[in-house]
């Protein structure tokens, strides 16, 4: 057989050329030897040191702990409790102490016995584990833009879902937390929007299961059924060389979900307990009732309606809100056998009365080895029960009534008005509750076939079934029958995959080849009842339907509906080094989808990336870089996240005029058939193309460490709704791919992390991120596609933004506000000069979606105490305040309905005048955000004596949403109504937004 052997010169310039398109030329250089200790035979071994090993953050035993006398080749390891025993030589000069995913450690003998030795976590060390889908990398040899949080890094607080925990700590990422009510869903987008349509939100997956990103029922957050206290990593890959290997799914990002496992030697129960009280963060400054009494008057409108009363009706529908978690959870195994279980509990009130969001899960993940270590067979179950109970949200009426009317009766009674509505009333009278059973469980067997190749099957389920009901008591004041709505809803997830992995060494030369498949299907059914006119009576209609007296088809009809989709898919990649300075990676995968026509079925989806770790090289040995990694790539990825079977013809039946004639001579209408949507066989997806140049670095011997991204990322084959272009056709618009429209999203991310131990007992740290995207539509077949549809009294089918040729996504395009005419009424910019202000005259007004985004974090710890605060911000976006469009203006305050003092800005501004869609209520929406502050203490058990029955205790208050510097006066700057038009994603809408909370929590935290 013939060696090719390729000179390390040669592999320096390939790689130099391919990654910066640029010549570096440089001197060969030798390869250092390898030491090793030498075994002093002769050294009598008459000490012995005893000490445990722990967690420098958490004070836990690290169980297998490996232990050395420096110089020689005697070690041992650390027991359940993390203790250990050694006997050394009489002068040892050092131990070195070592444990997987900690920096290894040098330890100077002072004192023989009890030494408690802290190990730190290797977070940001070469060595830390990369999930990179279908398996693992060491982070020094990860080629893509791949940025991995573990849970010590997680945000602190009443967390909901897995979105919370990294918001503001990765670069790119922008996580908004759109409303302040527990359960909802969460905006997420990696590297700005990729489409004009919803399909923006990454693919998430939990140990190896690949979600559906819809919910069941109610709109909630599909990602809220998930404990986060059972999450050990989250690893977040956004360029396309690392999510190609999810091909039609990975267009906007992956992030991959790895929960918590057990380990081997150790048997440990953990308690965690938490009590957290939730204000109102910010109320609207509506006037109070003496502002009011005093402004009424002076408009000249209709008399003050004065009913005596001082009533804040902000503080009628909030309340301070209680939030209890409780978590168990019991871990451990032997060598062959690892287990780790848990049982949490969550009732988080929200901070507008009868809201409240109660969860409870259950988990268990088991590895089992068998075979002496070649069968290994990994178990992760997961079940959740969540139930939300959503009263009306009562804002419209809290910042728009009267505040002279008293909110109760003299008996403590909600008071009745003919011309007001007291949000009380609605919240006994009305609610919707969504209850939510979710199961998620997987079973992967991998055998190793001979050394080196590993084939791996997994069989994953996702269940979920939601009962959403709408409840509408009935009432003799105000007199009304009473009403229940029922929706029941079915998603299933069924994924099957095979799939062979070979990883080998020969010299210096290592690789990695994965290749498999992939089958999954996606189940989704809902029905819906519904019943009138129910009696007056304690009663919740909930529970007795059957109690309803009216059911006719007009106001009652059943529905229904049910959808199949399905993926088949086949993958592979290869990672190679060489002499672990020389790193390539290729992916590969192949999708069909049942979405798409048999004319497009399947999509190829490649990418390959290179790195280049300098700092391995001869002549950095002497450099200041503890580590410099240079990286590129290019790949393509797909987005299939449109309407179910939008490549076929759709037919609507109904029984109108429009769809059909009268029988002849008179008589009813029969049925008739419409074309809703015409088939088009060859839609496709759409797709991505991403480029990637990256930087990472390490410095002052690794406590500066950092990463630097510049990427570019093209989506093209954008699907649209357009007309055919025959006019001659039964139904007005089909979907299409537009083949010129592209969205452009480029920018650079920046990550910087410092950690200094300053003492034995002092570490501070200091890092954050920053990133900067640009976006742009162009190629688009409309001057506008419009989207942010506006609400109120009189702005009916108004539009805020959309896409616009040549600018960002989610561009305001708004008639601009110049001031008022001689009689106290708006003027607006006539941009054309054609004497008439209309549509035609509207501008590009900014962008609703930020350019900017940073987050900065501190943290400091002496001995048992820590310390640390995480803050986050955007800017270059704004935010339409809807709210203050629809409610606060003067015509408003002139017929006693309450405004902000925003309303009597312009003392020129007539009582008549309307107050229509335009860049007047158009708001910075920049903001900078304490996100949580918390405190911490760990006990020293050992002082206390109770370490052999409770090796940790941890006590902690944390503070959330403690402040937000912003410009914009509504509830909060982070917000973004859902106010689509015909599915095209609004952006920066704020409407009557439920308003967020400031939160304190106490926290316990225990071992056994």
């Amino acid at each position: 057989m013939n060696k090719i052997y390729v000179p390390k010169r040669n592999m320096q310039l390939v790689f130099a050329s391919l990654l910066c398109c640029s010549c570096l030329f440089m001197q060969g250089n030798a390869q250092a030897a390898a030491t090793t200790p030498v075994e002093k035979s002769k050294v009598p071994f008459d000490q012995t040191i005893t000490g445990t090993v722990k967690d420098a953050a958490t004070g836990e035993p690290l169980v297998g702990a490996t232990i050395g006398v420096k110089g020689f080749s005697k070690t041992t390891s650390t027991d359940v409790k993390g203790a250990f025993s050694l006997t050394v030589p009489d002068k040892t000069p050092a131990l070195v102490v070592s444990f997987i995913g900690y920096v290894t450690q040098e330890v100077l003998i002072r004192d023989r016995s009890n030494i408690e030795i802290l190990l730190q976590s290797a977070a940001t060390d070469l060595t830390q584990v990369v999930v990179v889908g279908y398996g693992t990398q060491n982070k020094k040899d990860v080629t893509g833009a791949v940025k991995t949080l573990k849970s010590e890094s997680f945000n602190k607080g009443i967390i909901n879902n897995p979105q919370e925990l990294l918001q503001g700590k990765v670069a790119g990422v922008n996580v908004t937390t759109a409303s302040g009510e527990p359960g909802q869903r969460l905006g997420i987008t990696i590297r700005g929007a990729g489409g004009v349509r919803g399909g923006n939100t990454p693919l998430f997956v939990i140990d190896g299961l690949p979600l559906d990103n819809s919910s069941t029922g109610g709109g909630g957050d599909p990602l809220n059924t998930i404990n986060p206290q059972d999450i050990e990593s989250i690893d977040v890959l956004k360029d396309a060389s690392a999510t190609a290997i999810y091909g039609t799914r990975g267009a906007n990002g992956v992030i991959i979900i790895t929960t918590k496992k057990g380990k081997a030697g150790s048997s440990t129960l953990s308690l965690n307990s938490s009590l957290g009280f939730s204000k109102m963060a910010r109320k609207l400054p509506v006037l109070t009732a003496a502002e009011f009494r005093a402004e009424v008057p002076k408009l000249g409108g209709s008399a003050l309606d004065d009913k005596g009363g001082n009533t804040d009706w902000q503080d009628v529908i909030s309340r301070t809100a209680i939030t209890q978690t409780h978590n168990l959870a019991l871990s451990g195994g032997a060598d062959k056998l690892t287990y780790y279980a848990s049982f949490g509990v969550q009732s988080q009130q929200g901070v507008i009365k009868r809201s409240q969001l109660d969860r409870y899960n259950g988990r268990f993940n088991a590895t089992q080895k068998f075979l002496d270590d070649a069968l290994i067979i990994d178990v992760n179950l997961g079940v959740a029960n969540t139930k939300q109970v959503r009263p009306p949200l009562g804002v419209g009426e809290a910042i728009s009534n009267n505040p002279t009317y008293p909110a109760y009766n003299a008996d403590g009674s909600a008071a009745r008005y003919d011309n007001m509505t007291n949000p009380l009333l609605n919240f006994d009278l009305d609610r919707e509750q969504i209850v939510t059973n979710r199961v998620t469980g997987s079973i992967s067997p991998s055998i190793r076939i001979i050394k080196g190749l590993v084939y791996k099957f997994t069989l994953g389920v996702d269940n979920s079934t939601a009962t959403q009901d709408f409840v509408n008591k009935p009432s003799a004041v105000p007199q009304r029958d009473g009403r229940l709505e029922t929706y029941n809803f079915v998603n299933r997830n069924t994924l099957l995959e095979n799939y062979l992995t070979y990883t080998a060494t020969v010299k210096a030369h290592s690789f990695s080849v994965l290749a498999g498949q992939s089958y999954q299907k996606f189940f989704i059914q809902s029905r819906s009842s519904s019943i009138n006119k129910f009696p007056i009576s304690p009663l919740d209609p909930i529970y007795n339907p059957n109690q309803g007296q009216e059911l006719t088809l007009a106001n009652n009809r059943p529905n229904s509906g049910a959808t199949e989709n399905k993926l088949n898919s086949y993958f592979g990649r290869v990672n190679y080094s060489f002499d672990d300075r020389y790193l390539v990676t290729v992916n590969f995968r192949a999708d069909g989808s049942s979405k798409f026509g048999s004319n497009n079925r399947y999509g190829y989806f490649p990418s390959f990336s290179l790195g280049w770790r300098i700092s391995e090289e001869e002549f950095m040995k002497n450099s200041p870089f503890s580590n410099l990694k240079l990286r590129g790539g290019y790949g393509e990825t797909g987005n299939q996240e449109i309407d179910p079977k939008s490549t076929q013809p759709l037919f609507r039946t109904e029984v109108t005029a429009a769809n059909s004639y009268p029988l002849y001579p008179t008589g009813a209408y029969p049925a008739g058939s419409v074309f809703v949507r015409l088939a088009n066989p060859d839609l496709q997806w759409e797709k991505s193309k991403q480029t990637n140049i990256g930087l990472d670095f390490g410095i002052l011997n690794g406590d500066l460490t950092g990463s630097i991204d510049v990427f570019n990322k093209v989506s093209s084959n954008i699907l649209l709704k357009v007309p055919p272009t025959d006019p001659v056709q039964p139904a007005t618009t089909l979907w299409a791919n537009i083949p010129n429209m592209t969205v452009t999203n480029k920018g650079i991310e920046l990550d910087l992390a410092y950690t200094k131990k300053l003492t034995k007992d002092i570490t501070f740290g200091i890092g954050g991120n920053f990133s900067y995207i640009r976006n742009k539509v162009a190629g688009s077949p409309y001057s506008i596609i419009a989207s942010g549809s506006a609400q109120g009294a009189g702005l009916t089918s108004a539009t805020v933004n959309g896409y616009i040729n040549g600018e960002p996504v989610g561009t305001y395009f708004l008639k601009e506000f110049t001031g008022f005419d001689a009689n106290g009424i708006s003027t607006f910019l006539d941009k054309d000069k054609d004497g008439v202000v209309t549509d035609k005259d509207r501008i590009y007004a900014g962008v609703a979606i930020p350019d900017k985004l940073y987050s900065f974090y501190l943290n400091f710890a002496w001995k048992g105490l820590d310390l640390v605060a995480n803050f986050n911000g955007v800017s270059g976006n704004k935010v339409y305040d809807n709210t203050a469009n629809a409610n606060f203006y003067k015509l408003r305050l002139s017929k006693n309905v309450n405004v902000t003092k925003e309303a009597l800005a312009f003392t020129q501004e007539s009582i008549n005048n309307s107050a229509p869609v335009s860049t007047r209520y158009l708001k910075d929406g920049a903001f900078l955000r304490l996100n949580n502050l918390a405190i911490g203490y760990n006990f020293n058990t050992t002082a206390l004596g109770i370490s052999k029955w409770v090796p940790t205790i941890r006590l902690s208050a944390t503070g959330q949403n403690l402040f937000v510097i912003t410009k914009y006066d509504g509830y909060d700057p982070e917000v973004n109504l859902d106010r689509n038009i015909d599915g095209f994603t609004s952006y920066g809408m704020d409407y009557l937004s439920y308003p967020k909370a400031r939160s304190f929590i106490v926290s316990l935290n225990a071992s056994f």
